[in-house]
């Protein structure tokens, strides 16, 4: 069973970065695309962003210019970089692995921006 351990959220004011960490418990290149999703009370989850097995990336409009998504392939762990918070970014963020038959959550991590 394919693990995936988030790390790296918390409470941050507006304006200020974090990282998040997604470590799987396998070769990152076992699955056909990586990414991050979110989701806040009463809302459901969104896409924020993901990263192919050939490294190319995708973003939702509400965070490019300030989010990037990146991987280490040697540590088999996926990045998530977050600058220029905003409160509307407070949510539990969710990494997910997809592979051809299946997908797998890690158990989120909660991101808090305060104004």
């Amino acid at each position: 069973q394919v693990q995936l351990v988030e790390s790296g959220g918390g409470l941050v004011q507006v304006g200020g970065s974090l990282r998040l960490s997604c470590a799987a418990s396998e070769s990152i290149f076992s699955f056909n695309v990586m990414g991050w999703y979110r989701q806040d009370a009463g809302r459901q989850r969104e896409l924020v962003a993901t990263i192919t097995d050939r490294g190319s990336a995708n973003y939702a409009d509400s965070v490019k210019g300030r989010f990037t998504i990146s991987r280490d392939s040697a540590k088999n762990t996926v990045f998530l970089q977050m600058n220029s918070l905003k409160p509307e970014d407070t949510a539990v963020y969710y990494c997910q692995a997809r592979s051809v038959l299946r997908v797998y959550w890690g158990q989120g991590s909660q991101v808090t921006v305060s104004s």
